[in-house]
């Protein structure tokens, strides 16, 4: 099996109240198999997209423990952040602590799935059901 994974996350004062949201699809996006979207405190951004990512491949480890996601073959996620996206990819440099910290929780959940997983930005526009999980979540 393979997923098609969109993210997102936003905060309003940035940093501020912030939440995430995310949506996991069958390959061919003809089968929504999990979504979610949540409030997360207070957080930037950055840190609310990260923890999107974080939570939803979490999600795909817990999902196939249970038995609702079989062989499973690779993962390709979509997000709206670039920032993200090229630090995951090795583009840019991740200098701040935080982001460090959440890299390599991004890196060891990587491992726990075990398969490949590749990272693309999309616009904003690309990405609207994640971003309405967010905005719902915050109450907006």
């Amino acid at each position: 099996m393979k997923l098609v994974v969109h993210t997102d996350g936003g905060s309003l004062s940035n940093p501020g109240q912030a939440a995430i949201g995310y949506l996991i699809y069958t390959q061919d996006k003809s089968e929504l198999i999990h979504s979610a979207g949540r409030a997360i405190g207070v957080a930037s951004n950055n840190v609310a997209e990260y923890t999107a990512l974080i939570t939803a491949l979490a999600e795909i480890a817990n999902l196939r423990a249970q038995g609702t996601i079989k062989d499973l073959e690779s993962i390709q996620v979509f997000a709206d952040s670039e920032l993200m996206i090229k630090q995951i990819n090795g583009l840019y440099k991740v200098k701040h602590s935080d982001m460090r910290d959440l890299l390599m929780q991004v890196r060891m959940k990587e491992n726990e799935l075990g398969v490949p997983i590749v990272y693309t930005h999309i616009l904003r526009e690309k990405n609207a059901e994640a971003d309405k999980l967010v905005k719902q979540a915050l109450g907006r």
